[in-house]
């Protein structure tokens, strides 16, 4: 039975069908422990969708996108009491313009039995792209050099401290003395979140 899956050096730029793919190819996708997209052009880890826009239309009675490619994801229109796009209609017929929400897409992170992920060579420009990964409960080796992201000030450090549980980072064994940095770095730059407390007045 198959654990890994190899989709290196293509020129994928996204990750929208990945999913689907896996199903087809795997008997068992959510037994897969390693995954291989190095030397691609994704520039995220899991997908970032946009919010799409829609357009009422009173000629043929419908919402219709505006951007050219539907994006994937779960929508709901906002500012009317029905969430379906398709039987949304207002009261006047004329032509409305509404912004959407969309449900971010999970991919990568839906694999919680994912151990080893090779993403370098991409061109994965935000830091806080790994964030993602935290889910990932069984994940212990990860490559993100040759990304953008790796010219970061505290590359390393930041993956470290928000991953610890990762033993091998861009083939590279993550020792005490890596770990001892990374806590330090994170004391020294990123501020701990606070939490408000609301009290009821007397």
């Amino acid at each position: 039975m198959s654990q890994s899956l190899w989709l290196n050096n293509n020129v994928l730029n996204d990750l929208r069908d990945f999913n689907h793919v896996v199903s087809q190819l795997l008997e068992h996708p959510e037994n897969l422990a390693w995954i291989d997209l190095s030397f691609n052009d994704l520039t995220s880890i899991d997908p970032n969708l946009r919010t799409p826009k829609l357009e009422w239309s009173s000629v043929k009675g419908q919402l219709r996108l505006k951007e050219e490619q539907e994006s994937p994801g779960t929508w709901q229109v906002s500012g009317s009491d029905r969430t379906q796009a398709h039987t949304f209609c207002p009261s006047d017929h004329s032509a409305l313009s509404v912004w959407c929400s969309c449900t971010p897409s999970k991919v990568l992170t839906t694999f919680f039995n994912l151990s080893v992920l090779y993403l370098h060579g991409n061109s994965i420009q935000r830091l806080g792209e790994v964030n993602k990964l935290a889910v990932l409960p069984r994940l212990r080796s990860l490559t993100l050099h040759g990304n953008p992201i790796e010219e970061e000030k505290g590359y390393r450090q930041y993956v470290l401290c928000t991953l610890p549980r990762i033993t091998t980072f861009d083939f590279s064994g993550v020792t005490k003395a890596d770990r001892t940095t990374a806590e330090v770095w994170k004391r020294l730059n990123i501020k701990p979140k606070k939490v408000w407390i609301k009290h009821n007045a007397l």
